[in-house]
């Protein structure tokens, strides 16, 4: 992946945009590609890479779940009013983005937005993502964390070059993944991708990312976006950690 990076958000074409309805599905048009994903793990039980297994036959429009009942996953088929779904947006200004955390390495920066992790837990291998940051005059350990970073879903973890001061950004398909995580049968959000922009209910934009993931579950706390809360919290292994 580390050799496919921008770090330009290209505008949406043809129309492609998301909008948040009252306490009712994601109002999707402009053709935008739907796309089941899985999150594999390598031998040492650390979440490395993606695995397209399914593409939807989707029209020009159509809607989907973000109550969590839905019958017809991942599209919506109206349950949300049988059940009383609020789904009140939380986000709000988005506050947090401005104000990252930030980790600085002798070549990299990192930005951490922890109120968007959605703990796909790409972050922890070789000593986690913070750790590498902090060596990343040490090549391999550069490499692997903008690796770890553009594999972040959320849009949690940003890397930057600290000699040129720009961030480094996956080249992604113009598209919404429907995310799993099977050894855990885990059932992620929405990974919207390549900047394609989300529209609050009341018609208000949310920030253009190239990455950021929508609530499906219904349970999150910072809807419309995706705050972790489908993950029943375990005991730390591999692929968990309290930084996540």
């Amino acid at each position: 992946m580390a050799e496919k990076h921008t770090q330009a958000i290209p505008p949406s074409r043809g129309g492609m945009k998301i909008v948040v309805s009252k306490n009712g599905p994601y109002l999707v048009s402009g053709g935008i590609p739907l796309i089941r994903e899985e999150i594999c793990n390598d031998d040492e039980g650390y979440c490395r890479t993606w695995k397209e297994v399914f593409r939807y036959p989707v029209p020009e429009s159509y809607a989907l779940c973000r109550c969590g009942h839905s019958g017809n996953k991942p599209f919506c088929d109206g349950t949300h009013a049988s059940v009383h779904f609020d789904g009140t947006e939380r986000a709000g200004s988005e506050s947090y983005l401005r104000h990252p955390k930030k980790i600085q390495g002798p070549t990299l920066e990192l930005e951490d937005v922890e109120d968007l992790c959605v703990h796909a837990r790409f972050c922890m291998r070789a000593g986690g993502i913070w750790n590498l940051t902090r060596q990343s005059d040490i090549p391999e350990a550069r490499e692997t964390a903008i690796e770890e970073g553009c594999s972040c879903p959320s849009g949690r973890l940003v890397i930057h070059d600290r000699k040129t001061g720009k961030a480094i950004e996956p080249v992604l398909e113009k598209s919404i993944v429907v995310i799993e995580y099977p050894p855990r049968a885990e059932h992620g959000p929405l990974w919207v991708r390549g900047g394609i922009p989300v529209v609050s209910e009341n018609g208000k934009p949310y920030t253009i990312r190239n990455r950021v993931t929508l609530c499906r579950c219904g349970k999150s706390g910072n809807k419309p976006f995706c705050d972790g809360s489908h993950v029943e919290r375990q005991g730390p292994g591999p692929g968990s950690s309290p930084d996540t």
